[in-house]
């Protein structure tokens, strides 16, 4: 039992490790597909560069989920015929899920935000038709008002340290730059979560605004883990 205990703690650090890796790769390329936008004279080297760096994530990502699954197996060798580590390796499980750790299934609503295709002159202004970050806010907060137990934006996994803001015309998410359409995928009770299509709902005020919006409900939807790090500065156990 010890034995398998160290091999699940060196598992767990090369976990983290990779994922620390993974994050760092991830603001590197974020950070140099920028450059690249400005259209200068090395373009096709900060091209390169970028491609180079993505193989390296990919790489050091198929590393992660490799580890995680060795873990995993590690994990289940040192609880089985154990009835106390066994419930404690559930309440792990369940606990990734309500973090977002962890890719979820279930059924729920998939809501569609799309910017107004409207002419611009016709309208008083034309800021109305474009999908800002605090109507996607607006839907979020709905959503979870609504009961949603996982919810996502173009597969971006919303977590509690989850951060939503303007970024010109585009949106940062997790920090990443997302554009519309902005198709908001959420985990819950459907006819619950599609209320948000009620009369006065914030949809409605953004369909009375021209703004593309699409609501469907679904049995089975399928929403990604979240493959940042989440850490926290300040919260501590209470004594």
């Amino acid at each position: 039992m010890k034995n398998k205990t160290t091999v699940g703690i060196v598992l767990g650090l090369m976990c983290f490790a990779l994922t620390l890796g993974i994050c760092i790769q991830m603001k590197t390329v974020t950070g140099s597909n920028s450059i690249v936008g400005r259209g200068n004279s090395q373009n096709d080297e900060l091209r390169a560069e970028v491609l180079r760096y993505k193989e390296k994530y990919d790489n050091k990502y198929k590393d992660l989920e490799r580890v995680e699954e060795e873990l995993e197996k590690q994990r289940q060798n040192a609880t089985q015929n154990n009835g106390d580590l066994e419930q404690k390796e559930n309440d792990i499980k369940q606990g990734n899920k309500m973090i977002g750790m962890t890719e979820v299934t279930g059924p729920g609503v998939i809501v569609t935000l799309s910017d107004g295709k409207k002419d611009p002159s016709t309208v008083l202004n034309a800021s109305d038709l474009i999908v800002h970050d605090a109507d996607v806010l607006s839907v979020i907060n709905e959503l979870k008002n609504a009961g949603a137990e996982a919810i996502s934006i173009n597969n971006q996994r919303i977590v509690p340290t989850s951060s939503i803001s303007c970024g010109g015309n585009i949106i940062d998410i997790n920090g990443e730059k997302v554009g519309a359409p902005f198709e908001i995928k959420a985990i819950g009770l459907p006819e619950q979560l599609a209320a948000l299509s009620r009369q006065g709902g914030y949809l409605e005020i953004l369909k009375e605004a021209s703004v593309g919006v699409e609501l469907k409900k679904s049995n089975r939807i399928t929403i990604p883990k979240y493959t940042g790090v989440i850490t926290y500065k300040y919260l501590q156990n209470s004594k």
